[in-house]
């Protein structure tokens, strides 16, 4: 397929009901969950970053600005929690219980692709 085709393809998939959209991106609650998930994804990409300059350019482990990073990602996590009105501690047990559901006390590569969606999804509606 040449390129000219693929974007003509690509774009019948577009969501494009734009004054839809226009009125979503009008709330504050949208807005505010969009500027942390992109800020999300940047930090997520600067800590990646750092990591790979050390893995893959024998650059020296910046675990300070690994840590930076981190805090970052917890910043926007905040804002997240702020909209959302939840508390960190309860998102921290419900993921431990939905982890102990899915694993029981360890790890193995078969339960990590045979889980019960629905086991874990009732235990995060909790």
């Amino acid at each position: 397929m040449d390129s000219k085709s693929f974007v003509t393809n690509a774009i019948k998939t577009e969501s494009r009901n734009f004054d839809e959209i226009g009125s979503r991106m009008s709330e504050v609650r949208n807005q505010r969950l969009l500027h942390a998930g992109i800020g999300l994804a940047t930090e997520a990409g600067e800590f990646l970053d750092a990591l790979k300059k050390h893995v893959f350019y024998g650059k020296e482990l910046d675990t300070v600005n690994l840590s930076e990073e981190m805090g970052d990602i917890f910043w926007y996590c905040a804002l997240i929690a702020d909209e959302l009105k939840i508390d960190f501690s309860q998102v921290m047990d419900t993921n431990i219980a939905k982890l102990k559901a899915r694993y029981g006390e360890k790890f193995s590569e078969d339960k990590a692709e045979n889980r019960d969606l629905k086991v874990e999804r009732t235990i995060l509606e909790q």
